[in-house]
């Protein structure tokens, strides 16, 4: 993933790439964006947090960066993951199956969602909950190699992924910030302050 090294390595050469971008109109359309490119730049759009990460060690340092940033020490989080259960307790916080006594939630993913900077869960992540009814706190755990470049091939790597057992309860979280004025595209969407730790894996 050269592109997430490019954004948060030491490097500041601008390629050619990036100068021809700059030199283009704005209305021409991006074409043949880089899966990983796509997602960033509609996440961000969408007002995600993005923290990228280059080994576990990263990721255990940014988890505790954002329990420091707000002020999350010794509450409680919603999380019905034992993956993540690690994560949680070093940091001696308090694991609730109640969303009304989570500070946040804290969760993996089925996807990452290019085309619209989305991120697409199951009832694997959150049980039987709707978005509305979790924290507007998000703590999500991914990795690179779940970048899909839509929907429908998250649909079909979920396809692949679980056969038989299929899940149920699949959504797209997509608004990570309160809409500054009326947008119909907001319309009947809960908006989610959101951290995304993603790892390279691939």
């Amino acid at each position: 993933m050269s592109l997430f090294r490019k954004i948060f390595g030491s490097s500041s050469e601008t390629s050619n790439s990036e100068k021809d971008k700059e030199q283009k109109s704005p209305y021409t359309p991006e074409v043949n964006l880089p899966v990983d490119e796509m997602f960033t730049h509609h996440f961000q759009k969408n007002g995600g947090k993005f923290i990228y990460c280059e080994n576990l060690e990263e990721v255990s340092e940014n988890f505790l960066n954002i329990l420091e940033e707000n002020d999350w020490f010794e509450c409680n989080v919603l999380c019905y993951e034992p993956a993540l259960n690690h994560l949680i307790e070093e940091n001696k916080l308090g694991i609730v199956k109640n969303t009304d006594e989570a500070n946040f939630f804290f969760s993996t993913c089925e996807s990452l969602i290019a085309d619209d900077g989305s991120i697409l869960f199951s009832s694997n992540q959150l049980k039987h909950n709707k978005p509305n009814e979790l924290p507007i706190n998000m703590v999500v755990f991914a990795t690179t190699s779940q970048l899909v470049p839509n929907k429908g091939d998250g649909m079909r790597h979920m396809n692949k992924k679980y056969n038989r057992e299929y899940p149920t309860n699949i959504t797209t979280i997509k608004f990570f910030e309160e809409a500054k004025e009326e947008d119909f595209l907001h319309y009947g969407s809960c908006h989610k302050n959101l951290y995304l730790l993603l790892l390279e894996d691939l």
